[in-house]
This record gives C-alpha cells, sequence and structure tokens, in this order.
C-alpha cells in the first residue's frame, strides 16, 4: 500500500506583541492553555460611589426684621401713682344787696311798712319777709302778743306771713328779706343791729333810717349793689 509522508506538525503559537487577537475569548483561552487550567472568567467589580465632599458650614440664621405687623415686645407702663389731691373749694359767701330808705328815727316805721307794701306789690310772698325793730317793738308784733308768747313765736316757724320782732332777736331765723326799722336806740345798738340783720337775710336788706357808718358806707359807696354777708 502506499506511504503517505507525514504531515508536519502543525503548532499553534501565540501572537507576537503589537499583534491584536481575534477575540478576547480566545486570548483568555490562550492563556489558559498555556497555563494548563481552566479560562478563568475576568471578575465584574463595580465602581465605588465617590465620596461627598464637606461644604462650608452654613452660618447661623440671622434675626428676621421686625415688620410693621407683627407688634414687638410690650412696653412696660408705669402705674400711675395717686392724683394729688385738690383743696376743696371755699364755700360761697352769700350776697346780699342792701337798699337804704332815709328817715328819722320818728318816720322809720312808717317808710318801713312802705318798703314792705312795695315788696308783697313786686311778688315777694309774705313768709320771705322779716321786720326787726331797733327802739320800739313795732305795732305787729305788740298785736301778736297780746295773743301769748307761744302763738306769737308759732308764726316764726309756720312762716307763712310777716314776722315782726326785736333787733336782738336770739332765735334763729333767716329770710330772703330782712326789714331793718332804725326807729330808735344808740348808735353802737344801731350798728350791732345792722351786722346781725345782714346775717339774717339771703337775698335783700332794707335799712329804713340810720343804721351807723358800716350802713351808711356799705350802701352810700354803691346804691342798691349786692355786698357780702
Amino acid at each position: 500500500m502506499p506511504v503517505f509522508p507525514e504531515e508536519p506538525e502543525i503548532h499553534e503559537s501565540l501572537p507576537g506583541p503589537g499583534v491584536p487577537f481575534p477575540r478576547e475569548s480566545d486570548a483568555q483561552a490562550l492563556h489558559a492553555t498555556a497555563a494548563g487550567s481552566a479560562p478563568a472568567t475576568a471578575p465584574t467589580t463595580t465602581a465605588a460611589a465617590p465620596l461627598p465632599v464637606p461644604g462650608p458650614r452654613p452660618a447661623p440664621p440671622r434675626p428676621a426684621p421686625p415688620r410693621a405687623d407683627r407688634p414687638g415686645p410690650p412696653r412696660l407702663i408705669p402705674k400711675p401713682g395717686p392724683a394729688p389731691r385738690r383743696p376743696a373749694p371755699a364755700p360761697a359767701t352769700p350776697q346780699v344787696e342792701v337798699q337804704r330808705v332815709a328817715a328819722t328815727p320818728a318816720q322809720a316805721l312808717e317808710r318801713a311798712d312802705d318798703a314792705v307794701d312795695r315788696l308783697l306789690d313786686a311778688g315777694r310772698d309774705p313768709g320771705d319777709i322779716l321786720v326787726l325793730t331797733v327802739g320800739e317793738a313795732h305795732p305787729w308784733q305788740q298785736h301778736e302778743l297780746s295773743f301769748g308768747e307761744e302763738r306769737y313765736w308759732a308764726q316764726l316757724t309756720e312762716g307763712g306771713d310777716v314776722f315782726y320782732a326785736d333787733s336782738a332777736l336770739t332765735r334763729p331765723a333767716r329770710r330772703e328779706v330782712v326789714v331793718l326799722v332804725v326807729n330808735g336806740g344808740s348808735a353802737a345798738r344801731a350798728a350791732e343791729a345792722y351786722t346781725g340783720a345782714l346775717g339774717r337775710a339771703t337775698s335783700l336788706l332794707v335799712v329804713c333810717g340810720e343804721a351807723g357808718p358800716a350802713a351808711t358806707a356799705a350802701v352810700g359807696a354803691a346804691p342798691g349793689r349786692p355786698v357780702k354777708a
């Protein structure tokens, strides 16, 4: 039988440097064959996440500026102290008008009766009039005393009519109009009677006759002008 010549054995060789492998798997297979071990699979690695770089620390928060609609802290208002006490006003001194009727002691009673009539005609109430005599008692006073002193003083308390009394009257009696009749007595007694009559009148004092320098000065300086009681 025919003898065929032996074919030369072809050995695979690794490519030289700079020659690329056809495939990566082929290169791995060749390295594994050359080392006499099974081809190893390249481990798969996962890229690590980059670490955060710390930035600058935030500044502390600044207080917000006050707004117009936001009320501020309450202001402490000092408590008011006690108000200073005002002195009480002095009581008003009653003003009494003084009128003078010129008359002698003999004419004083008649002038006084005329003054009473004019007062009643002007609308004065009889209970508002008090007639005081410095000298002899008025005839009407003598008439009322004839019924007894109890009845006489009751008229003063009732106050319904003109009351006639002595200028040295000690009982309390004040009326709007006082008619002082200077029909006798000393000048000192007339002056004292004038002061007492002025204190008993609340509105008007009519002086019939001379009641001393005080009455003349009060009336003569300004006739009909109110003076302090």
